[in-house]
């Protein structure tokens, strides 16, 4: 996998000032720096847009052009700064279960990271909207650790994974995983299903997040919510057009395209 991408334009589109190196200090600050600059968003596949995941595709976009992305655009971008500054670093796939039951049965839809660091294994994932992990975890089974955030911990059973996370004192699960390293190709056919197929929530619904150290901010279709560790959720609506764009610019800081395509499926937005 290509990891040809301008290193010092992606320290300064995240704010990332240290001199960075090889070890898990620069990963977990990366991480963090990452999921609090660059906004999960799906304006692409709402507006009909193709989502592209080349490094020269990533970069214009998320890099050069102020905007966000879903899970493969942002850790494919974040792998290949990682790659750049010298990690090892390997691309996963998993089964998204957050908000489903535990047996449930889905498909390969999300992108995570495995990274090698002094003979241990760890695991990144700036790209999970709503509870994207904020800072990285060890590839350690049934330990609590914790980020800048919540708690989160690692399930392992006969080679499967899961990744959880404690909210208010009760563990979800995000998703399921193994440890078998994906080529691209694979998320190139995740992607295409997920930003096309019209049964991908994210052709038709607006879903946006942005984490900070010290809050979580979403955005699904008209709700606005605030989320601090061990309070209560604040939520409002944003009733029209203006307030949705707004608050895209303003609370998730993206550069939104002039796009008429776009300002009419805000409009048509739930809850309106």
């Amino acid at each position: 996998m290509d990891s040809a991408i301008d290193l010092a334009a992606y320290l300064r589109r995240i704010g990332y000032r240290e001199t960075p190196a090889v070890d898990a200090r620069t990963l977990h600050g990366l991480a963090v720096a990452h999921a609090g600059a660059i906004a999960f968003e799906n304006l692409d596949p709402l507006r009909g847009v193709p989502v592209g995941l080349s490094p020269g595709s990533l970069e214009r976009k998320l890099v050069r052009g102020g905007r966000g992305g879903y899970c493969f655009e942002q850790n494919l971008l974040f792998a290949a700064a990682l790659r750049a500054i010298g990690f090892e670093v390997h691309g996963l796939i998993a089964r998204v279960l957050w908000n489903r039951p535990e047996d449930a049965v889905t498909a390969q839809t999300h992108m995570l990271l495995r990274v090698e660091l002094d003979g241990a294994s760890w695991l990144a994932d700036v790209g999970f909207g709503s509870m994207t992990l904020a800072g990285a975890l060890r590839l350690r089974p049934d330990e609590a650790q914790p980020t800048a955030l919540e708690p989160f911990r690692l399930l392992e059973r006969s080679g499967e994974w899961r990744m959880q996370v404690c909210v208010r004192g009760d563990w979800f699960t995000l998703y399921r995983f193994d440890l078998q390293p994906h080529p691209t190709i694979d998320y190139e056919v995740a992607n295409h299903y997920v930003s096309s197929h019209p049964d991908s929530h994210f052709v038709d619904h607006l879903t946006v997040a942005r984490t900070l150290p010290d809050r979580r901010l979403t955005l699904r279709d008209r709700e606005f919510t605030v989320r601090r560790v061990d309070a209560e959720p604040e939520r409002r609506t944003l009733h029209d057009t203006a307030e949705i764009l707004r608050a895209l610019r303003e609370e998730f800081l993206l550069q939104v395209p002039d796009d008429a395509v776009l300002e009419r499926k805000l409009a048509a937005l739930p809850g309106g």
